[in-house]
């Protein structure tokens, strides 16, 4: 089959700076490639310095729009919808809420493709965007069940949410994670800390990541070891300086950027545990890699979050700072649990969310789709 993939910054090559849309992107679409369908991703040129024309078999198609908050995305989404209608796709599915609003174009004008909307998470819920703006995702979450031929809920909130306000059934398909061997530790010098002591947290700097809750409980806690935060801020400068000026004084605190590579596999598997202080989910992905690295999680107790863990690990009321703090505590006292729950982390990674198995499911939605 012939699939196209919008929504998506790009595909998570090399150097990009995405996130878990893009991961789930990656890793779906060069397992479709491997099979023999001909995927194609499009791409924003911002977050891909090297903007190659193919990854692993996928090809890559970058298309212009403006980089401005309130309309890169749905811009971007345009193009590449228009793009689309004169490209003969079997398959156009869509990532994404936002994107999904613009779903109804290829069903009215390319009506021999199938549309398949993966419906990631509320994004209205996040603090970044204004007023117009969430009521405009309200109504993406809309369009990703009316709009498509099927949708696909990454987490079974989203799927029962789905079924309650819009009364239709969706498709319930995770995200994935592959479990990873790491060896070497040579990366964290530059960092200044060292194997196994330090707490780690990974991803996008914004507000509904709950950071400045995991700094607040941080700094109350008698310990050694470190925190360390990976990822660099988006749309959310004003964010970022506000949590760097929360940890001013507390040298124990990182803050390392955006790390690709052998720098953030090294980083996973050398940390003591993987913290998620996250206010608003849609089924972390983050979480999924910390956990495929054998890291016990300490998550907020949404119901995303409890749905990756899977019953393990340690968690806390979200934006309780005392709870976080004591959970901290508790983890950091008890090594003995947390190398016990690290195993099983492994385990719950490779028989829940194999990203091949995650793959055979979406490839039988188009399948089911086209017949």
């Amino acid at each position: 089959m012939k699939i196209a993939m919008i929504g998506q910054k790009g595909i998570a090559t090399g150097d990009s700076k995405t996130g878990g849309v893009e991961r789930h992107v990656r890793e779906v679409s060069r397992r479709l490639a491997l099979i023999g369908h001909d995927v194609f991703v499009y791409a924003r040129a911002k977050y891909d310095s090297q903007k190659p024309d193919e990854f692993e078999g996928v090809h890559l198609i970058f298309l212009p729009t403006i980089y401005l908050k309130n309309i890169e995305a749905i811009l971007h989404t345009f193009f590449c919808v228009i793009h689309t209608l004169f490209c003969n796709y079997d398959i156009i599915h869509f990532h994404g809420v936002g994107p999904a609003t613009l779903a109804w174009i290829p069903q009215l004008f390319s009506r021999k493709s199938t549309v398949i909307v993966t419906f990631h998470s509320q994004d209205r819920f996040h603090k970044k965007w204004g007023f117009i703006a969430r009521m405009y995702l309200w109504f993406g979450e809309w369009a990703s069940v009316k709009f498509s031929d099927y949708c696909i809920a990454v987490s079974h909130e989203i799927q029962v949410f789905c079924r309650d306000h819009y009364k239709q059934e969706v498709i319930y398909i995770p995200n994935g994670a592959d479990i990873k061997a790491v060896e070497g530790y040579h990366e964290l010098l530059k960092f200044g800390i060292r194997p196994k002591e330090y707490f780690l947290n990974v991803g996008r700097i914004v507000p509904q990541k709950g950071l400045h809750f995991l700094i607040s409980a941080f700094k109350r806690l008698n310990t050694k070891k470190h925190l360390v935060f990976v990822g660099a801020p988006s749309f959310s400068q004003g964010y970022y300086t506000k949590l760097r000026e929360l940890a001013k004084g507390d040298g124990r605190i990182h803050f390392v950027g955006f790390q690709d590579g052998i720098a953030l596999e090294q980083l996973y598997v050398n940390a003591y545990a993987y913290v998620h202080p996250s206010e608003y989910e849609g089924l972390p992905l983050v979480i999924l890699e910390a956990m495929s690295y054998g890291l016990m999680p300490i998550v907020s107790n949404i119901a995303p979050n409890l749905e990756a863990i899977h019953g393990i690990g340690l968690t806390f009321t979200t934006a309780d700072v005392d709870d976080l703090r004591q959970q901290l505590e508790y983890a950091d006292k008890h090594p003995q649990v947390v190398a016990d729950q690290s195993c099983e982390a492994r385990t719950i990674i490779d028989t829940y969310f194999n990203w091949d198995t995650i793959t055979d499911h979406i490839e039988a939605v188009y399948i089911t789709a086209r017949h």
